[in-house]
């Protein structure tokens, strides 16, 4: 039965906010930030890389004028916290500057905008590789981890061109056309009014139909590297060469629910005990075949150091590549390529096929044991596992054009995964004091 409410005897008293109230509080921001923020760690981390780099760019110097440069060292800080967080917008970033405590205490009064921290953000990739390579160069050093087992795997990475942007040859050039026809005109506006009111749109203006006329121009260039790839490999008959209009760079690639989409092929190069990346590669390729060699030549080039162990899955299992790695003492295990055709159709996946070389025989026979079978299934372990935490970091779509700028990116998600590991692990303290030599 329902009890019949009691009669209210007076006004209830409840707690109204009061936003008028003026309020001294006698705290820095240091204060104001717990002891244990993460935040203080990054900041940490941040002073023991070597940005001499950056700081040699800087034209302010002591004894001339000028407006000071913002520290790289904060901007540094500030994108590795932001990934780190999920964050990448620039504008975001700059948003959080002002409202967010742990922005704040690494800004500690210094303003910044977004066309800095974009900037910085996409122009420093080489300095970005570097400062991967000394961290687990250090760890090699310190013989915290080997490099005796490496695992390579891709994803797809949405570019941030649409599908839409995609043109034949004849169309690019009636847009290359107009373009160039659209900027000489601009300049000629220019010439006749250079001090007018307005100059600083028609700059801007004149800037953008440059920028849309170079973008143009590769994408014709990208267009013959297709066309000639096309010619070399057998595809579907009538199929005909495109190039994107905003990103030249760009592909459209495959994707895991079985469309295509503008991509790039990002590759990571993961140690197999502490699950730490040691090798980044971005590519326009659609498919990883032929990208495994490339790959750990490359480690062997950086660290003087050739794996043992090389775990890929069957996208990467091409012939050449087993050979080459095999001769250089790397053992790939990998599943055999079309195992399932060769044994519904009553074949031997194992046995030596025509064309093969030694390596690739020997390859076959130590698939089919279970002790090969048993290191492959710690691929998902050691390879997805750096995949799957940049995507849930928001490597889901670049917010950048072109190669390059697409690679400083993914070298931002490197180092924020990276720096989770060594605080996880226990050595970020070793990395951040250790030799830095490889």
């Amino acid at each position: 039965m329902s009890k019949t409410p009691r009669a209210q005897r007076g006004t209830a008293r409840v707690h109204v906010p009061q936003r008028n109230q003026i309020e001294i509080r006698m705290l820095s921001l240091d204060q104001m930030l717990e002891p244990e923020h993460r935040v203080r760690q990054i900041w940490a981390y941040a002073q023991a890389c070597d940005l001499t780099l950056l700081y040699q760019r800087i034209q302010a110097v002591e004894g001339t004028v000028g407006r000071n440069a913002v520290d790289p060292r904060l901007l540094f800080a500030l994108w590795l916290y932001a990934t780190i967080e999920g964050v990448s917008s620039a504008r975001r970033l700059e948003a959080l500057c002002t409202r967010d405590l742990p922005y704040q205490w690494l800004c500690g009064g210094v303003s910044v905008n977004y066309h800095l921290l974009s900037d910085f953000r996409s122009l420093n990739g080489e300095l970005l590789e570097q400062l991967m390579v000394d961290s687990v160069a250090v760890l090699l050093h310190q013989e915290l981890i080997t490099l005796d087992t490496v695992a390579q795997d891709g994803m797809k990475v949405r570019a941030h061109a649409g599908s839409s942007s995609f043109r034949k040859q004849q169309t690019l050039e009636q847009a290359y056309d107009v373009a160039a026809l659209h900027l000489e005109e601009l300049k000629k506006q220019h010439e006749a009014d250079p001090s007018g009111e307005d100059r600083r749109s028609k700059a801007a203006q004149k800037r953008a139909a440059e920028e849309r006329e170079r973008r143009l121009a590769q994408a014709q260039e990208e267009l013959k590297k297709l066309e000639e790839n096309r010619k070399k490999q057998r595809g579907k008959p009538g199929s005909v060469a495109r190039a994107s209009t905003t990103d030249p760079e760009a592909r459209r690639m495959k994707t895991g629910d079985g469309g295509f989409r503008p991509c790039f092929n990002v590759q990571f190069a993961t140690e197999g005990e502490a699950r730490i990346i040691v090798g980044v590669h971005v590519t326009n390729q659609g498919t990883d075949s032929g990208l495994m060699e490339p790959m750990f030549t490359a480690l062997h080039d950086t660290y003087d150091r050739q794996p043992k162990v090389g775990i890929v899955d069957g996208g990467f299992a091409k012939k050449e590549d087993i050979t080459t790695l095999s001769q250089h003492g790397t053992l790939v295990y990998s599943p055999i390529p079309r195992e399932e055709k060769q044994r519904a159709a009553g074949k031997d996946p194992c046995a030596r096929k025509p064309g093969d070389s030694d390596e690739m025989a020997a390859f076959r026979v130590r698939m089919g044991t279970p002790e090969a079978r048993a290191i492959y299934k710690t691929r998902g372990g050691i390879a997805e596992f750096p995949n799957a935490e940049c995507r849930n970091r928001g490597l889901l779509q670049f917010k950048v054009r072109g190669l390059k700028k697409v690679k400083a990116q993914t070298l931002w998600h490197v180092l924020a995964f990276n720096f989770q590991r060594f605080l996880n692990l226990g050595f970020l303290e070793t990395v951040m004091s250790g030799p830095r030599t490889v």
